[in-house]
């Protein structure tokens, strides 16, 4: 039988066994067994001896990368981004295959990763890497505050927004001077790997990205090895919060910064004097894209008393064209945990609306959802939205503001200035007015408050997060 495997890249070679069948098998695992797309598929997974050869090749890189000029890294990053443009029909249907997504979130994978690409060429020459010249009080005496890469960042992708997320976690790292190992998800092995060899195609050195992946039972020990490492400055982590709990502490016992995404429970607020229609457009819309598998996916929309059932005769109304996007979830369990919060919402009270779907989770509504049940507080990561009712702004913001996450929210009203003092008042990272809790931009600062994490990617916020100042004082 003909095997394909998915390989490691280290120092800008590929490391797989020649022959699956007579290697170690504790070389190999099957990413996502229920995805039927990866039935004759094997990726290599790393031990502790191949972790720290990644590591310390990145570190020999390292020391000439870093004094790379930056319109030299614009180059390559240019180079990248068109790499991806010409490939952009390969990779779309490489994402759909691996994840199981629409043709439209694996179209928005490739775009969003072009326009990352595009703009970190175009912000690493435009003095985003500059220090500055303070003016000190000694007589004669000048300071300079420099800016400078950390080293070996360890960046660690989840596979839901698999080329985004994959290509984020590296991209700004990379553009300011540092080298990076990228941690590739156990479920999209192929599109994490063709990211690292997208950089080597675009000129980028041997060592700068080096590509890692493991299988599931090697996580930690892989991890420890990495993170103990003394020439691993840096993590950057995005997934879940349960995960990111245990990668933050192993960071700090090693004394190491992480930036981290984690998840998020998110909320839209509709007002009274909301466009209702396109509020429940935007809403549904951001609940079900991906299956609704998206950090950012709208979970609840809280909605004024007075327009209730107004909108959600609209919501019902709209709910048939959810179906578009949703699609076999990642795994089987992951539908498990769907059912579960669905079945735990009905024993609470709460009513369902629910459009039958061919795949294993089909769009539903969960309406009159209270706070004694788990939807309420869990992160579902499925194609689900639950509906409750509010009395006043102050009501609606206390019960945004008691999730433990902070990621992203959406208020929706004609009244501008009404929307932004509300949004003022609520503790996420980002608030979209009149939008979907779902959209990011390449120019704008992403990251999420409390158990959604801490750190910002995107723009120089991204670059900021992988930059470490240095103060030199010149005395006469």
């Amino acid at each position: 039988m003909t095997f394909t495997v998915v390989p490691l890249i280290i120092h800008g070679v590929d490391f797989a066994p020649s022959d699956v069948s007579s290697e170690s098998p504790g070389l190999m695992f099957r990413p996502n067994p229920d995805n039927k797309a990866n039935r004759n598929m094997y990726a290599v997974g790393a031990t502790e001896a191949l972790c720290t050869q990644a590591v310390e090749s990145c570190a020999d890189a390292f020391t000439t990368w870093r004094n790379s000029k930056p319109f030299e890294r614009r180059r390559l990053f240019n180079r990248l981004a068109q790499l991806m443009r010409d490939e952009s029909e390969y990779i779309q249907t490489l994402i759909q295959r691996e994840i199981s997504c629409s043709a439209l979130w694996a179209e928005i994978n490739v775009l969003d990763s072009i326009a990352i690409a595009e703009d970190i060429a175009a912000t690493v020459t435009s003095g985003v890497l500059t220090g500055i010249a303070p003016i000190v009080r000694a007589p004669d005496a000048q300071a300079i505050v420099l800016k400078e890469p950390y080293g070996v960042i360890l960046a660690i992708a989840p596979w839901n927004a698999p080329l985004i997320l994959g290509l984020r976690a590296v991209a700004a790292a990379v553009a300011a001077g540092n080298t990076a190992v990228l941690k590739g998800s156990e479920m999209c092995p192929r599109t994490h790997h063709l990211i690292a060899k997208l950089f080597q195609q675009a000129g980028f050195p041997p060592g700068v990205l080096n590509f890692i992946q493991h299988s599931p039972e090697n996580a930690s020990t892989c991890f420890e090895a990495m993170i103990s490492h003394k020439a691993v400055r840096k993590c950057n982590f995005t997934g879940s919060t349960a995960v990111g709990r245990h990668v933050a502490q192993r960071a700090a016992f090693y004394l190491k910064p992480v930036t981290m995404e984690l998840g998020g429970k998110n909320f839209a607020i509709v007002l009274e004097d909301a466009d209702l229609a396109n509020a429940a457009h935007q809403v549904l819309a951001g609940a079900m894209l991906n299956s609704g598998q998206i950090c950012m996916s709208t979970d609840i929309v809280l909605v004024a008393r007075s327009v209730e059932r107004r909108f959600r005769e609209l919501l019902h109304q709209q709910l048939p064209n959810a179906e578009q996007q949703v699609t076999t979830l990642i795994n089987a369990k992951s539908a498990s945990r769907i059912d579960t919060l669905v079945a735990n919402a009905k024993d609470g009270g709460a009513a369902t609306k629910t459009v039958e779907s061919a795949f294993d989770a089909s769009p539903t509504i969960i309406d009159g959802i209270t706070s004694t049940m788990d939807f309420w507080s869990q992160e579902s990561f499925g194609p689900l939205l639950g509906l409750r009712a509010f009395d006043d702004e102050k009501e609606a913001v206390s019960l945004a503001n008691e999730s433990s996450y902070g990621l992203s929210g959406a208020i929706f009203s004609r009244d501008h200035m009404r929307a932004l003092k509300l949004a003022k008042r609520l503790q996420t990272g980002a608030v979209h007015v009149n939008s979907s809790t779902v959209h990011d931009e390449v120019s704008l600062p992403h990251g999420g408050r409390k158990d959604s994490g801490w750190g910002r990617f995107g723009s120089t916020f991204g670059f900021d997060e992988f930059l470490q100042t240095k103060t030199v004082i010149l005395h006469p």
